[in-house]
């Protein structure tokens, strides 16, 4: 089942609407998916080398976007919209926690969290309940997001052939990884 996903994921970083795809996934991801941009960017990144740095500034552009939509949500529909989603994800305890960061750490926990497993959207609506600063959640976002997904395409880029290579022998495992990944960043969450 991974590999086939992986192979029919591979043949969709080739089609011209692959940028929209990535968008798509890096909005919503940030505010409603457990999805990771990343199992769409990796794969673009390798297929267009040429166009990795690209898609990584695209897709941090995209995810800060939905970023901003969680912020909005955090900040205006929090009981209407933004609870329900804490609460499919099982994140409320924790939440509330991130929130007292917030007052304090605005920046940097943006910055920190946004970087880490720990759910984006989580980040963003709590910025949006303790009501950081815009302009602060945006810059720290910027900043978080693009480490992160300019630095995988970078690294795409930069060693091409050879990342294929591992990640299509390694396939089951760096998936292991990535799942355990995805729960640790729950976890983190429930005890922050």
């Amino acid at each position: 089942m991974i590999r086939t996903l992986y192979n029919w994921t591979m043949i969709q970083a080739e089609r011209p609407y692959a940028l929209w795809i990535l968008c798509v996934v890096a909005f919503f991801e940030s505010t409603i998916l457990p999805i990771f941009p990343d199992a769409m960017l990796i794969p673009m990144a390798l297929a267009r080398r040429p166009r990795a740095l690209m898609y990584g500034a695209i897709c941090t552009l995209c995810s800060v976007a939905g970023g901003v939509l969680g912020y909005y949500i955090g900040y205006a529909l929090f009981e209407a919209v933004g609870m329900r989603i804490l609460s499919a994800y099982n994140c409320v305890d924790s939440f509330h926690h991130l929130v007292q960061h917030f007052h304090k750490w605005a920046f940097w926990a943006i910055t920190l969290k946004g970087m880490t497993p720990v759910p984006y959207r989580v980040v963003a609506i709590a910025a949006g309940v303790a009501q950081v600063d815009l302009a602060t959640f945006v810059i720290a976002s910027v900043l978080a997001r693009g480490m992160r997904f300019i630095t995988i395409s970078g690294l795409c880029w930069i060693f091409g052939d050879p990342v294929r290579v591992f990640i299509e022998k390694y396939l089951g495992w760096l998936f292991g990884a990535i799942l355990l990944l995805f729960l640790g960043g729950f976890i983190v969450l429930s005890y922050l």
